[in-house]
């Protein structure tokens, strides 16, 4: 499974995938946080949409690196520290056309967040709220709903085969084999 996240997407088909935080050095490059794995994965994308203060607009990745534990980048038309300064805060989109085509079986964590968490024995355990990385693999955090079983929030390992029987996009729902006592 490859990492992104998606909170609320902009018009159009994007997704998040970071954030800008504050400027590095004085000739306007910034220091980025990405939700990507691995985290150099968002440099690959020459074209970011920012959207900052309620506004969105495109900017043009120069150049970035790591730098220390996390990532730098220089755009285009930013060239001071006081217009980098400007940026930070603001929150990195990438279209969802730009990114590589997933195998059978592999989903982006945006296409797994929202949908419905079924049982086997088709019980609704709530929806996926979003996802995390342990050392051994991903977890699920679902959260029970209106139309739920209880209001339980549950972690459920992302086991493919094991925990996860299916995933079906076109539906929304994943089924999972799952005791909802646990």
């Amino acid at each position: 499974m490859s990492e992104t996240h998606a909170s609320d997407r902009p018009a159009g088909d994007y997704v998040v995938m970071g954030k800008l935080t504050s400027p590095y050095g004085v000739k306007g490059w910034l220091k980025v946080y990405s939700y990507t794995s691995p985290m150099d994965g968002i440099l690959e994308y020459s074209e970011w949409l920012i959207e900052l203060q309620g506004k969105r607009f495109p900017l043009q990745l120069v150049q970035g690196r790591r730098q220390g534990k996390g990532l730098v980048a220089q755009f285009k038309d930013i060239d001071s520290r006081e217009a980098a300064e400007s940026l930070a805060g603001g929150t990195i989109y990438l279209a969802t056309r730009e990114l590589p085509t997933l195998g059978r079986d592999e989903y982006y964590w945006y296409q797994l967040e929202g949908l419905k968490v079924v049982t086997l024995d088709g019980i609704r355990l709530g929806h996926v709220g979003y996802l995390f990385e342990t050392g051994a693999n991903d977890v699920l955090v679902v959260k029970g709903d209106d139309a739920s079983l209880d209001q339980k929030e549950r972690l459920l390992p992302f086991l493919p085969g094991e925990v996860i029987h299916d995933v079906n996009l076109d539906t929304g729902i994943m089924t999972v084999n799952w005791d909802p006592e646990f």
